[in-house]
């Protein structure tokens, strides 16, 4: 069939047309420089996917100063002209984009890193990250008003990040959403151990520096990284489950503490990994540092860091977090309440299990000791907000909502559903719309009005 002439102008306009488009569509474009968490927008980044970090940290406790070179595989998720890296304070001084120099600019906390040429959609890069300077650690509301992050230590540093003091130490995309698998080489003063995340690859002697090799092969979100580097007495060994133990504690603090860090690790990780299924990881064990300044514990990935171990019942929460917070990561800061709810809920399973109170009477001691007009209860555990994240609410309701919902679902449902959730999401991220989802798919019921009352509205709750 023949066109007319106006016809095939038409033609070829509409083609010209079509074609800009699709050149404009594959037109390569910067990643986002957040990834849109609503309590810390600029956190993380978009355009691509973090696969592995290589970290090689060198660390001078006299002075306080660090020398790195973060090496990050990721996977291009769509057509990037650049992207970002997270980098508190510490000064960069060299940035390569598969092994060729890249032009980088700074603001504020964001490195922003052009390639020579456009990385393509779908395509696996590495960008290496050469930095140094003085890590300072964060301070303000968020952690129980407590500094976090990178604190010095009489004899060398304490590294517990959570929520967003990672990238006070390697650059990085600094968020939950986005885990990877690591390697970390520490360098440090010969005499210190540097004690890290998985598994200890190598370790060995040079010079006046001591050179340690941890190999994390599990996913795993920044704020869980550590580089502890201090003087450790060092027990291993393996938990009557098979599972290989690692505990590292300070010797200043070895005859000040009441509890068998090393015999309730090893039980402790044994019973979970019989309650929330098997263990996600390739060890368990802990790092006890004489770091009482920082106020808080935290759930590092294979080996929780406590800064003082109050009592067994801080090493059951911070092990339980191995499956909810750690394998289970959250989608957004907002859930944290699927991390504190359910390792608050984890001791009061504990206790359960050595006979000396129900989770019931737990539940019970937590409702009746807090008056209807309590700042406890004006908190929504659902969307705490960032300044209020780790509100005792978020912990002690979030439990709470735990054990009415094992009441009104009954224990054979429950206790089906909790190793149901970790296996579902294992080395993955969720939200609290997931676990109603998979709970009333569980236990076959609607459970929309109890998720309502004890989540997402305020005020004390009618029992």
């Amino acid at each position: 069939m023949a066109l007319s002439r106006s016809a095939r102008l038409g033609a070829v306009a509409t083609a010209a047309a079509s074609f800009l488009v699709v050149a404009a569509s594959s037109a390569p474009t910067p990643g986002a420089p957040g990834i849109g968490d609503p309590y810390f927008p600029r956190l993380g980044n978009g355009g691509f996917d973090a696969r592995h970090y290589d970290l090689d940290v060198a660390y001078a406790p006299d002075t306080g100063r660090l020398d790195g070179r973060t090496t990050l595989t990721a996977r291009a998720t769509q057509k990037l002209s650049s992207f970002d890296l997270d980098l508190q304070q510490l000064e960069v001084t060299g940035v390569q984009v598969d092994g060729r120099s890249a032009r980088f600019t700074r603001d504020g906390d964001e490195i922003t890193i052009t390639p020579r040429h456009p990385l393509p959609e779908g395509r696996d890069f590495t960008v290496s990250v050469t930095y140094g300077g003085v890590p300072q650690a964060l301070g303000g509301p968020i952690v129980f008003g407590s500094d976090y992050g990178w604190m010095k230590t009489p004899d060398g540093v304490f590294v517990a990040c959570e929520p967003n003091a990672a990238s006070t130490w390697f650059p990085s995309s600094d968020h939950p959403a986005d885990k990877a698998t690591y390697d970390i080489r520490i360098k440090a003063p010969r005499g210190l151990t540097g004690v890290s995340n998985g598994r200890l690859v190598s370790t060995y002697d040079k010079g006046g520096s001591t050179y340690t090799h941890w190999r994390e092969s599990k996913p795993m979100a920044t704020y869980l990284a550590t580089a502890t580097i201090g003087k450790f007495d060092v027990r291993t060994g393996r938990t009557p489950g098979g599972v290989p133990v690692y505990v590292a504690v300070d010797p200043v603090l070895k005859n000040s503490n009441n509890v068998d860090v090393y015999a309730v690790t090893a039980a402790a990780t044994d019973y979970w990994s019989r309650v929330f299924g098997p263990y996600p990881f390739e060890e368990t064990g802990a790092i006890v540092d004489d770091m009482p300044e920082a106020g808080f514990s935290l759930e590092v990935q294979s080996k929780p860091a406590y800064s003082a171990v109050r009592n067994e019942s801080t090493i059951v929460h911070e092990l339980a977090h191995q499956w909810f917070g750690d394998s289970v990561s959250v989608a957004q800061w907002k859930d944290i309440w699927l991390n504190e709810g359910f390792a608050t809920y984890a001791e009061w399973l504990w206790a359960e299990h050595k006979g000396t109170r129900t989770a019931h009477d737990s539940f019970l001691a937590g409702y009746s000791s807090r008056p209807a007009d309590s700042a406890f209860w004006k908190i929504k555990v659902a969307d705490p907000q960032r300044d209020t994240m780790f509100a005792s609410a978020v912990y002690q309701r979030g439990a709470m909502t735990l054990q009415m919902l094992r009441e009104r679902i009954g224990d054979t449902a429950f206790f089906k559903l909790i190793p149901a959730w970790t296996k579902l999401h294992r080395y993955g991220n969720a939200d609290t719309a997931d676990f109603i989802r998979l709970a009333e798919r569980v236990s076959g019921q609607q459970l929309d009005d109890l998720f309502d009352t004890w989540l997402f509205t305020t005020g004390k709750p009618a029992l």
